[in-house]
């Protein structure tokens, strides 16, 4: 019983062998096909992914490549700009696109850049400048957008080549400098900066004091100080006052070169000549320019001004002089012009300015040959100059040989949008006190440009009893640091760049 058991165990168990293994078998064979199916997917996966990161890795060297290639054509025409400032059409007389190839040290051929030029708008110096680089070897292209431009020297809401004085009341907005000192005792949003360490401030009696300081008391104290005030005068050390410098105060600094703001009316004379808008002497007290937003302007002959009411004009208020009510009686329309296409109109007599202006750039200057101090011209208003546009499509300068004149009869708010110079005078309003009622005491001047003057500017006195216009806000035209009006003075004739960015 024992053997046969024992045999019959072996027997079955030998047969249990032989089935197991076969099934193992068969088990090791599906597990390598499936196990070799799965490394087939991942290595083809793999050779997937790595022949794609390899085109990126190319594609990536030639965007690198293309990208280079329009800075390049950045950098040549601004290299070209500095060589030939009033070229924008790549030293040939045809539009562009301009095509350059371009090549590596070696001389191969790398790619090409294409440039599209942008030219300034009449009296700006604004350029833009595209270049889209293209590889030699791919399509692959990427395009790059650069904005030049030639600062002018407007760079401030007011600039003055004597002491000024803002008193309180007046509000500027933007920065102001004197090559002398300041007196701030309204507020400023901007930085206040003169060329002086210290003055003698001439509406005061006192020593010297800072070269921009103020007279009203400092928080929590109020009012002013006639007398000035110790901590506005060395050897203080220069306080804080935000109350009045929102931004702050600086001094000294460089004095501006004030050559610079005074354009060269002769060439502006030039200019108007040469565009048929330069009208020689009125024969009688000059002309009186109407702006109209159809990009044209009625001219009339100024032939009467308005007497000043009985008392006022004795004796020549302030000993100011010039003094007269510089305000329109009588005028002859003359006619209608366009406006020129360079954008300068001259008059060698007085002008009055009035109107508005709609997608114009213009540039009017007064002046009179030989330049004397008996016969230098002014420009004068007595009513509105506006823009339509605030975004820099609209300038105007008015270039005075002497003053820039708010009127006697000037409107109680008034509004003028523009650039004023005085290049040898003063702008503001001369002195009419109360026996020259109603028009002694004005509300509101809001300007919105900027300021140069030679003389010291006022539109308003301290005399008792006043006199002008009580609340004066000067916003500066930023547009007018990059874009200013025709022929107006610029800083240099080398480009900046002012905006760079891929499109």
């Amino acid at each position: 019983m024992m053997n046969y058991k024992l045999q019959i165990t072996n027997k079955n168990l030998d047969s249990l062998l032989r089935g197991k293994g076969t099934s193992s078998r068969g088990y090791i064979l599906v597990g390598t096909l499936v196990f070799s199916t799965i490394a087939i997917i991942i290595l083809t996966a793999l050779a997937s992914w790595s022949a794609a990161n390899y085109r990126a890795v190319g594609q990536s060297v030639d965007r690198e490549k293309a990208f280079q290639i329009a800075e390049a054509g950045i950098e040549y025409y601004r290299w070209h700009l500095a060589h030939a400032p009033q070229d924008f059409k790549d030293g040939t007389t045809v539009s562009g696109p301009y095509i350059h190839p371009y090549y590596d040290k070696l001389g191969n051929l790398v790619g090409q850049y294409e440039l599209t030029i942008t030219p300034p708008l009449i009296g700006s110096t604004v350029v833009k400048i595209v270049s889209k680089g293209v590889t030699a070897t791919t399509t692959v292209s990427r395009s790059i957008e650069a904005i030049l431009a030639i600062p002018s020297l407007a760079k401030y809401a007011f600039v003055s080549n004597s002491v000024m004085r803002f008193g309180e009341g007046t509000e500027i907005f933007g920065p102001i400098h004197s090559n002398d000192g300041i007196r701030m005792d309204g507020f400023a949003h901007n930085i206040v900066t003169s060329a002086k360490t210290s003055y003698d401030d001439p509406d005061h009696n006192g020593g010297v004091e800072f070269g921009v300081h103020t007279h009203i008391n400092a928080p929590p104290s109020s009012g002013t100080s006639e007398g000035g005030l110790s901590s506005e005068a060395p050897p203080s050390l220069v306080s804080v006052r935000t109350d009045i410098f929102a931004v702050g105060r600086q001094f000294p600094i460089p004095a501006v070169d004030f050559n610079g703001f005074t354009q060269s009316l002769a060439n502006l004379k030039t200019l108007a000549q040469e565009s048929d808008r330069y009208f020689a002497a009125s024969g009688a007290q000059g002309y009186n320019i109407v702006l109209k937003t159809n990009g044209t302007f009625d001219l009339y002959k100024v032939t009467a001004l308005v007497s000043a009411p009985k008392s006022c004009n004795k004796p020549n208020w302030d000993s100011q002089e010039g003094w007269s009510t510089w305000s329109i009686k009588t005028q002859t329309f003359i006619a209608n012009y366009t406006f020129p296409t360079n954008g300068v109109v001259f008059v060698e007599d007085n002008v009055w300015v009035e109107g508005q202006i709609n997608n114009a750039r213009l540039t009017i200057a007064s002046g009179r040959f030989p330049e004397s101090d008996t016969t230098n011209t002014n420009i004068s208003f007595t009513k509105d100059i506006l823009y339509t546009n605030y975004d820099g499509r609209d300038v105007l300068a008015l270039i005075a040989q002497n003053n820039i004149n708010a009127g006697m009869e000037s409107a109680d708010t008034i509004e003028i949008d523009a650039a004023l110079i005085a290049k040898n005078g003063r702008a503001g309003r001369y002195y009419y006190n109360a026996s020259c009622h109603p028009y002694d005491d004005r509300t509101l001047l809001k300007l919105y440009g900027m300021i140069t003057t030679n003389k010291r500017y006022g539109f308003a006195y301290t005399s008792n009893p006043g006199g002008g216009y009580a609340t004066r806000q000067i916003i500066y035209d930023g547009n007018l640091l990059y874009s200013p009006p025709p022929s107006f003075p610029l800083t240099s004739d080398q480009y900046v760049t002012i905006s760079w960015r891929e499109i």
